[in-house]
């Protein structure tokens, strides 16, 4: 059994393919359990966020097969998904699962969400009990190495995130936002940071649509804004200048229609429309609209300049502490593999001590002299601890086994020229 990742992110593959393989909410806890009944799938972690989808595995190489083969028969994945996927194995998959805690694998360069939602895909494996000891193990040192790197570098500096970059760049588009109106849609952490950083900018009207009406009041009321329910949203969209979603809905939540309708009602003035959610909220359709000008997620790493550049400087030192902190769970893991050998060499030895001393006793107990004893006791002990290897050596020259023979030769310190 070894670490294998399995999956695909904004690196192998655009939105329009990574929101055909999402799990969010409720779907999570029931594909853990159907990925950790995989043959040769001992425990499982998934994450998937906007930019990503990773299957974290404790299992043998026929178990990523497995997975390969259920995603793509069970969730119906076409060729161009399948292409998409990338494997991670052993030391390279510890590697990988560093950098996105890190947020060094991520769009925005040290993004601190990402952290967070690994440690919700951890706890969420915990609770659908596909956690175990090993993966226990590795991502509790993750997320030491995470908030190491966080302490000890300026990775995280600079107030660039997705919300950031949303709002950046429909700041370039309109000359203020004072007399502008955003209508949001969604009520999760994405949405509250478009939020706090559209009223930072002093936005006009902040309107917050969401599915659940008493998240959206909750939101909203922490910026003076306006709560709506999803049924209204065909009413308020004619309002909007800004337009920016960001919702878990597998269903899309704005469509080409309800634009139409919106770009009439506002007699052609144009709407500025970020989708960041994965699947998409927003009809992709409506980029064929005159006058919406619309952006999903993949478009704004072409907009993330500003702030990035003294991250890209923070992730060099973040680099070299990640590979020191690969290297030292490294260690320690292989130094497990080998603790049972180390105990049971030591029981052997124990065991043999115990029958010599024993025999030891009976001797001085019948009245031998006590040097005769100890003569006997270190000859005998000697002999049985170096008879299986003088046996395994004797085997080994004559088939001639030059491997073996230097492998013992290092693990006694011998020198054969003294």
């Amino acid at each position: 059994m070894a670490l294998h990742i399995l999956g695909l992110n904004h690196n192998t593959a655009p939105v329009e393919i990574r929101e055909q393989v999402v799990f969010a909410g409720e779907a999570v806890g029931p594909a853990l359990k159907r990925l950790a009944a995989l043959e040769g799938v001992a425990e499982a972690v998934i994450l998937s966020t906007c930019n990503r989808t990773e299957f974290y595995l404790e299992s043998d190489s026929g178990g990523v097969q497995a997975l390969a083969n259920w995603l793509k028969n069970e969730q119906s994945l076409g060729e161009d998904v399948a292409k998409a996927l990338f494997t991670l194995n052993g030391d390279d998959a510890i590697r990988h699962l560093f950098r996105v805690a890190c947020g060094l694998d991520s769009m925005v360069l040290g993004e601190p969400q990402i952290l967070g939602q690994l440690k919700d895909a951890y706890r969420q494996a915990e609770q659908s009990g596909t956690v175990g000891s090993q993966l226990n193990r590795l991502f509790q040192h993750t997320f030491s190495v995470a908030k190491k790197i966080r302490t000890d570098t300026e990775i995280g500096a600079s107030p660039v995130s997705v919300a950031y970059a949303a709002v950046n760049l429909a700041n370039q588009f309109f000359a203020g936002f004072s007399q502008h109106t955003a209508l949001l849609i969604g009520a999760g952490s994405t949405i509250e940071l478009v939020a706090r950083h559209l009223v930072a900018k002093g936005i006009g009207r902040l309107f917050i649509a969401n599915r659940d009406l008493e998240r959206a009041r909750h939101l909203a009321g922490q910026f003076n804004g306006f709560a709506l329910p999803l049924s209204e949203l065909g009413g308020t969209l004619p309002d909007a200048d800004i337009l920016i979603s960001s919702t878990a809905s597998p269903e899309i939540v704005v469509t080409l229609e309800q634009m139409q309708r919106a770009i009439r009602a506002r007699k052609r003035k144009p709407i500025f429309a970020v989708d960041i959610a994965v699947p998409r909220d927003i009809d992709p359709a409506v980029r064929q609209l005159a006058d919406v000008y619309l952006y999903s997620i993949d478009d704004l790493d072409k907009v993330i300049v500003e702030g990035q550049s003294s991250r890209e400087a923070a992730a060099v030192d973040a680099s070299r502490i990640l590979e020191d902190e690969t290297q030292r769970y490294l260690s320690i893991e292989r130094g497990k593999e080998v603790a049972p050998i180390i105990t049971a060499l030591r029981d052997h030895g124990d065991s043999l001590r115990a029958e010599v001393l024993e025999q030891a006793r009976r001797r001085l107990a019948k009245g031998a002299d006590s040097d005769e004893v100890l003569e006997f006791v270190t000859a005998s002990l000697l002999k049985k601890l170096l008879h299986q290897p003088s046996v395994r050596l004797r085997e080994a020259g004559e088939a001639s086994d030059r491997e073996f023979i230097e492998v013992v030769r290092k693990l006694f310190g011998l020198d054969p020229d003294k």
